[in-house]
């Protein structure tokens, strides 16, 4: 198969549906052919020529279809490739990983214990795929942050291409699909850093300012220097820096509000025993509204 193909798993759920719409959109944008994937154990092998009351596929094929007519509707001149895989979903999107952009999922809004119970299948693929997966929510309203300002309601955000950013080590892929994100968009590019505070920050009578100052002084000038060479390299993206000395996953859930895009980062080599995904990805993945791309890098 082609590099420049974007793959979306369909499973006729809404989230399915609006990870299609999604897909389709970006497929555009970076001129490349939309997979349309549809894996089911059961899929029966038959000839072409089925009659239509005898197609035992053909709640496979119906799905396919719904997600195709409302594709061309949208994007007439999109190429698109329809694939049924008589395959178990998570083997068949990993498989189909290895051969695509990216892969693109919808998201049901379950809690973490629910998630972890039922095999969220999305979570798995995630967790274990070597390119980037695009995780999309059904369309709905957006949600803003829980800690309103004493004022009322914050003011409506920017449009804009959010990525989170821990500065432990090489976030090259991260910021390669960010910045190629907000400038297919024509977005700025928000670069979120949270760094909790060390110990003697702490006082009795409340919080050290010049430890708090110190602090988000160096994680600033930390996060420009990651940010330089992709800054030098696509000058047209307007940058902007957002640093708090608060924990990494609190600073970026409550930064995404009004982002068309989250992009956060995945250890592909975790230590054994440990989950998958760190916590600000699983805390991205549970509590973010906008579609979120997680980006797997060493």
């Amino acid at each position: 198969m082609e590099p420049e193909v974007i793959t979306v798993g369909l499973d006729g759920s809404p989230a399915s549906l609006a990870a299609a719409r999604w897909a389709a959109d970006e497929a555009d944008r970076r001129q490349s052919a939309l997979r349309l994937l549809h894996a089911w154990i059961l899929l029966a092998a038959q000839a072409p020529e089925t009659p239509p009351d005898r197609d035992r596929n053909a709640g496979a094929r119906e799905v396919v279809r719904r997600a195709r007519e409302e594709i061309r509707e949208r994007h007439p001149r999109l190429r698109i490739i329809e694939d049924l895989v008589g395959a178990e979903a998570e083997g068949a999107l990993l498989g189909a990983a290895g051969e695509s952009q990216m892969i693109v999922l919808g998201s049901r809004a379950l809690g973490p214990w629910e998630s972890y119970v039922l095999g969220d299948v999305s979570l798995n693929v995630v967790g274990r795929a070597k390119g980037p997966v695009v995780l999309v929510r059904e369309e709905g309203p957006a949600k803003a942050p829980r800690h309103e300002p004493p004022g009322g309601r914050p003011p409506a955000p920017e449009a804009r291409v959010v990525v989170g950013l821990s500065l432990n080590g090489p976030c090259d892929r991260t910021l390669d699909f960010a910045f190629a994100a907000a400038a297919l968009r024509g977005l700025p590019l928000q670069a979120v850093h949270g760094r909790p505070l060390p110990v003697h920050a702490y006082t009795p009578w409340g919080l050290d300012p010049d430890a708090v100052t110190e602090l988000t002084k160096e994680a600033d000038v930390e996060l420009r220097d990651a940010l330089g060479p992709w800054c030098e390299r696509l000058p047209e993206v307007p940058v902007r820096r957002t640093v708090l000395p608060e924990s990494p996953s609190r600073v970026l859930v409550q930064a995404v509000f009004g982002a068309e895009l989250l992009v956060v980062g995945r250890r592909l080599h975790r230590p054994p025993l440990a989950p998958r995904l760190g916590p600000v990805a699983h805390a991205a993945l549970h509590h973010v509204t906008c579609p979120i791309a997680v980006v797997a890098h060493e």
